[in-house]
């Protein structure tokens, strides 16, 4: 591509030219980064033969709530509750339809690799702090990191480099849907990501207020882990 003459460089990114990441874009994308790459530092550490890596989620965790913690003040559309009883309910409902989808949507074709889990045993007995710091980690502090970084930051970004300045209700069908797919990519099922982002994207679009979608997230992400914890299903984890 023939590069502009008048402002900053430009990169072409997701089919749109927008600009380079602004100042805004990077207390949005860290804690995302951060978690990521304690994923990928499990895995290395997983391939390397440590057997037990449990207490890393409670690490990763951490570092990302002190993230978030620190930037707080930058996050503007967290700045104010804004959500009236009744959009907060919807936003309940939705977190459980997503809740009772995601445990259906299952099926060989919907699922890629497997995953590990999260056994919260030692030998036949449960670790309880262990489960207490997954379902904390899950329900309060990862809706809040994942819908910052997807709905907040990256769908308005595709939509416009001057991202806090878009209405999410005007980020348009591309912007959607490209954020659908790459948040359902991102889950080992990734049709019920696809649905789940789906689900929050429309609550942010709908509302105009994040917290309609880091609630149904939270739901969502806690009934999960209570579910889990009933039954068993620790792969879920």
């Amino acid at each position: 591509m023939a590069w502009e003459k008048r402002g900053p460089p430009r990169v072409y990114f997701l089919f749109s030219e927008v600009a380079v990441f602004s100042r805004e874009s990077w207390p949005r994308i860290l804690p995302f980064a951060v978690y990521i790459a304690f994923i990928v530092i499990a895995d290395l550490l997983g391939r390397a033969g440590m057997a037990d890596l449990r207490w890393l989620y409670a690490v990763k965790i951490g570092i990302v709530a002190a993230i978030l913690a620190f930037y707080w003040r930058q996050y503007t559309e967290l700045a104010h509750w804004d959500l009236r009883p009744a959009a907060l309910l919807l936003s309940v409902i939705a977190g459980v339809v997503v809740l009772v989808l995601w445990i259906n949507l299952d099926a060989g074709w919907m699922v890629v690799g497997a995953s590990a889990g999260f056994d919260p045993h030692e030998g036949e007995r449960i670790n309880w702090l262990l489960v207490a710091v997954r379902v904390a980690g899950a329900a309060l502090v990862v809706p809040v990191m994942e819908e910052l970084f997807w709905r907040s930051w990256l769908m308005r970004w595709i939509a416009s480099a001057d991202f806090l300045d878009r209405p999410p209700a005007h980020v348009g069908v591309r912007a959607f849907v490209v954020t659908m797919v790459l948040f359902g990519v991102e889950h080992n099922q990734w049709l019920a990501g696809m649905v789940a982002g789906s689900a929050y994207a429309w609550l942010y679009m709908r509302n105009g207020s994040l917290w309609s979608a880091v609630i149904a997230h939270g739901v969502t992400n806690g009934l999960l882990g209570a579910w889990i914890i009933a039954t068993g299903e620790w792969t879920y984890w």
